[in-house]
């Protein structure tokens, strides 16, 4: 194997920021324009099948093409998904009560106030977390156990993030269930089925980039970030505080994971 081109790397660096801040950009515009911001977790995962896309173009003849179109349909197989759950969740809602109480205490102008705080913040965030999807296009040998093995938790990953979003939509359907604790399916086995979803897809597409271990020490930090903002951050934790005054939701706690899959307690 020859080394890694961190010169061609370096120069995908500057494009690939580029394609998470237009995307951001392009929905401030639409969100401001509907008076919205909600829609930015929409451009989440929009904005990282950007990245992937365009360093697919810029890594051409430099990367392993397998590792390249692997990468590629990863991203955007889990960022497409994600996105149109998200739209399809959000349809027919006003503001995200996160995005409101946030803004209601901007200095000045809501939407200038969005524009730093939200729309800037979450860009700079996906070109730091999708360093791996960068770094693992640059990789010249080809696929080795290690990256199958990142498909594979890759593919448990986007198990968990899409049958636990299904079954959560299937019960909020139900009129019944105004009010209750989701405690089914997936549900009973971890409080939280789509973070530790999305923890094993980038931990998966980390381990894409660990076949050569200078792309693997610039990569690193992306499922590092992703672990820590779901688990300790802006995840679990604010989730949780959101929940915890619910009925039934301190029994749940008792006998479920907190994050990690694990059989009910009884």
């Amino acid at each position: 194997m020859t080394g890694f081109p961190w010169g061609a790397f370096a120069q995908n660096l500057a494009p690939a920021a580029g394609a998470a801040f237009a995307v951001m950009l392009v929905t401030f515009a639409v969100g401001v324009r509907k008076g919205l911001h909600r829609i930015v977790d929409i451009a989440w995962g929009i904005a990282f099948t950007a990245v992937a896309l365009v360093t697919f173009l810029a890594s051409a003849g430099e990367g392993d093409e397998a590792r390249r179109v692997l990468v590629t349909v990863l991203t955007s197989v889990w960022g497409l998904r994600l996105a149109a759950h998200i739209a399809w969740r959000g349809r027919g809602h006003g503001e995200d009560p996160r995005y409101e109480a946030m803004l209601s205490k901007a200095p000045g102008s809501r939407n200038l106030y969005a524009l730093r705080m939200v729309y800037l913040l979450q860009g700079a965030l996906v070109w730091l977390v999708s360093l791996p999807v960068q770094a693992a296009q640059y990789v010249p040998g080809p696929l080795t156990g290690l990256a199958w093995a990142g498909t594979a938790l890759w593919a448990v990953g986007l198990f968990f993030e899409a049958v636990g979003d299904a079954q959560l939509a299937r019960f909020k359907a139900d009129p019944a269930n105004r009010g209750r604790v989701m405690d089914r399916g997936l549900w009973a086995w971890t409080r939280h089925p789509n973070y530790f979803g999305d923890f094993c897809v980038w931990w998966g597409l980390f381990l894409l980039a660990c076949d050569s271990p200078g792309a693997a020490a610039v990569a690193v930090v992306s499922p590092l970030v992703m672990s820590y903002l779901l688990i300790n951050g802006s995840g679990k934790p604010m989730l949780e505080r959101h929940m915890g005054e619910r009925p039934g939701f301190r029994e749940y706690v008792e006998r479920t994971s907190g994050f990690f899959p694990l059989p009910p307690r009884r």
